[in-house]
């Protein structure tokens, strides 16, 4: 595995590549014109580019996202269809719900993941020291994604037939915040196996926000994630499934889900960073068989831990080792039942990492 800084801070976005080129090429046949999705993809590839580029230190950083110490205020901006960031505010911390439904959505999906991780995490904001959550929405036309960069979260309106508006769903947020919270502990390069460990932390994270605003559990939870925002003629797909990677979708306008839960499928292709957002399936299921063992709470405390004590580099095995010592710690303390290193370890030993 080959290793550089370039790929720190790479455009996060919810929707992966191997769709969006599915849905481009789907567009290309049907019309000479280009389709959203081709202009998702486009722009999303741009996005990514432009970021590592223009990657911030983790000095600048903090120095652009340092606010009041301990308040994390929300602030929705309207981007109006443009490409552009943070074009009009449209509601500010101390606001009133406004006309637009998708605007209210992204406020009180914002304050859901603030909420998460201030009373569950014990974190003030991505940054853990009260960074703004700062979610632009109407972001390009019809655009068919949502994406961290680093400082702010950004949500397209979809195109209708695929997805509908990114702002109805909770784990969307969340995942996208997850992205935050991972560049400011672990900062998991995005390449390769620590890339599908940053894509799995933050679907673990949107999970856990959206099981805690629904008030579920592990059975009652879906363990879907995205399902909320596919368009009607999609109704019942998902993005991603964290119980059975593989299985989210199969269709003729998304193709099949290609995610292994275990080691044996691992995708070792170029394509999206060396399966970013497809080997993520595997930790993902390991997530989830502790959850069965544990319950989500404690599961989700371990992953925690284990996030602020991982790096840049770390690979399946390095989590595996890593998580299995911090409940190992956790457990001692009396915050995760006895078994937990165990639960664990056996998880990871299930998908094929030792």
């Amino acid at each position: 595995m080959h290793h550089h800084a370039d790929h720190h801070a790479v455009c996060c976005s919810f929707v992966p590549p191997h769709i969006l080129d599915a849905l481009a090429a789907r567009d290309a046949q049907e019309s000479a014109e280009p389709g959203p999705s081709q202009r998702t993809a486009v722009v999303t590839r741009q996005l990514a580019a432009e970021r590592q580029r223009n990657r911030l230190t983790r000095s600048e950083l903090t120095r652009l996202t340092s606010p009041s110490p301990g308040e994390t205020d929300r602030e929705i901006y309207d981007d109006q269809n443009s490409l552009n960031f943070d074009v009009v505010l449209v509601r500010g911390e101390a606001d009133e719900p406004v006309a637009a439904q998708n605007v209210n959505q992204a406020f009180d999906h914002a304050g859901a993941a603030r909420k998460f991780l201030a009373e569950v995490l014990n974190r003030k904001g991505a940054d853990d020291a009260g960074m703004t959550v700062n979610v632009n929405v109407n972001y390009g036309v019809q655009f068919n994604n949502a994406f961290w960069d680093g400082v702010r979260l950004t949500i397209g309106n979809g195109d209708g037939v695929i997805f509908t508006d990114f702002a109805a769903s909770p784990d969307v947020v969340g995942h996208e915040l997850g992205h935050g919270v991972v560049q400011f502990t672990a900062n998991l390069d995005y390449v390769g196996q620590s890339g599908a460990l940053n894509e799995s932390y933050a679907d673990v994270l949107g999970s856990l926000v959206e099981q805690r605003l629904r008030g579920q559990d592990f059975d009652s939870a879906n363990w879907l994630i995205g399902d909320e925002i596919m368009a009607p003629g999609l109704y019942g797909e998902a993005l991603r499934s964290m119980s059975h990677p593989g299985t989210a979708y199969n269709n003729s306008v998304l193709g099949q889900d290609p995610q292994p839960g275990h080691m044996d499928d691992y995708f070792s292709g170029p394509a999206d960073n060396q399966g970013v957002h497809i080997n993520s399936g595997i930790p993902n299921r390991a997530f989830y068989l502790t959850c069965t063992e544990l319950g989500t709470e404690a599961a989700g405390k371990i992953w925690y831990a284990g996030l602020q004590n991982l790096w840049p580099t770390a690979v399946f095995s390095d989590a595996a080792s890593v998580l299995a010592s911090q409940a190992r710690i956790l457990a001692r303390d009396g915050a995760v039942p006895r078994q937990s290193a165990q639960v664990v370890r056996s998880a990871w030993r299930a998908v094929g990492v030792v």
